[in-house]
């Protein structure tokens, strides 16, 4: 295991007894002076950490059993990156183990696991511990096999391109650049479901007998994630305070002839494929969970590894969320070592709540406690 920014042999901070007792000698070692000052991982107790009495952990175990089997996926020797802290796959076979044992719903037993294997590793990064964490959902769109009068919004499959080649942009698609290669998936009635499909990145399309197809991220063009939300408050559209993806999705409408060219502001394109699975999948593969799935950034944060939420809910009279999540998934827009995109789940429900978080928070990696102590 390597603690990242640590010079272990300049210095040796003691931290409280109850601590060093409960985690190790190694911890101190961890909690020495960084080669920059705010990069000195903070760990705590698992639970001691705010909200731990309160959260039904065990409503996160399949997602914990779904980060196990990224995890597990790995060369026993790879890196798992958990903000400041570097540990192997292997490191993480003990925990895995003791969640693989574990009956569903048995929140007893999961608490003993996370307390007695893992060790919470506080996330930072330049602003502090704080950072933004928005939302996503999985949408239902109403569409079809072939194009009709109805359904003439095209989802395209990723074109086959030589290396280096330049995709078109948004607006290129839009006016005709994809047409007649033979790359439709399917045909949606609504462009601009299908423009919040692609934020989304996954989702059901219902057919016209009332079946529906799963359809997932399956390639992007290359160009560079533009937010239209940021675009609106610059142009003085939306007022910051009042942004949301209603907010978005009611300009578009309230404006129909300025919604594409708006829409084109963001020259990325999402395409897509049909889901085997038939349910919407993170990053890694596998299907997402409901309130305990999260979207990081991977260069700070690996899929698979288990994290304690602490975020403002959307409705501001409601609860803070405090809960066990699971890094799966990964997005354009999430960017940076405390920033977060929590999975709502699917349907009109989840879709407003998921439009409506903006919220600060912070979260904690939890890690193996035997990889700290063999430090």
């Amino acid at each position: 295991m390597r603690i990242l920014g640590i010079n272990r042999r300049h210095c040796l901070r003691q931290l409280s007894v109850g601590l060093v007792a409960s985690i190790g000698t190694a911890l101190a070692v961890a909690a020495c002076t960084a080669t920059t000052p705010d990069s000195a991982p903070v760990f705590s107790p698992v639970d001691r950490l705010p909200g731990w009495s309160a959260d039904t952990v065990a409503q996160g175990l399949p997602a914990l059993r779904r980060g196990c089997d990224t995890l597990a996926a790995l060369a026993p020797q790879a890196t798992v990156s958990s903000g400041g802290i570097r540990t192997t796959a292997a490191d993480w076979r003990p925990f895995c183990t003791a969640i693989a044992a574990l009956a569903p719903g048995d929140d007893i037993g999961l608490r003993g696991v996370l307390t007695s294997l893992t060790v919470a590793v506080a996330q930072s990064g330049p602003e502090g511990p704080e950072g933004l964490f928005t939302g996503y959902f999985t949408p239902l769109l109403d569409g079809d096999w072939r194009p009709s009068a109805r359904y003439r919004v095209p989802l395209y499959r990723p074109p086959e391109a030589a290396a280096g080649a330049r995709l078109p942009t948004r607006a290129e698609v839009a006016a005709g650049a994809l047409a007649g290669q033979g790359l439709e998936l399917l045909w949606v009635d609504d462009p601009i479901d299908a423009f919040f499909l692609e934020i989304q990145g996954s989702g059901y399309v219902r057919l016209p007998d009332g079946s529906t197809v799963a359809v997932g991220f399956a390639g992007r063009n290359g160009h560079e994630y533009v937010p239209i939300g940021r675009v609106l408050i610059d142009r003085g559209e939306i007022a910051r305070e009042a942004m949301s993806m209603q907010a978005i999705r009611g300009w578009l409408v309230d404006h129909p002839d300025q919604a594409q060219p708006m829409m084109n502001e963001n020259p990325n394109v999402i395409f897509f494929d049909v889901l085997d699975s038939g349910a919407p999948l993170g990053a890694d593969g596998r299907p997402l969970t409901a309130g305990r799935s999260l979207a990081v950034d991977r260069d700070h944060i690996s899929l698979g590894v288990p994290l304690w939420l602490d975020v403002a809910a959307p409705d501001v009279a409601a609860p803070r969320l405090r809960r066990i999540v699971v890094a799966q998934d990964v997005g354009s827009a999430i960017v940076g070592p405390v920033r977060g995109d929590l999975y709502w789940g699917e349907g009109d429900a989840a879709g407003e709540s998921a439009g409506r978080m903006r919220s600060t928070g912070r979260f904690w990696a939890l890690v193996p406690r035997a990889a700290l102590a063999g430090s």
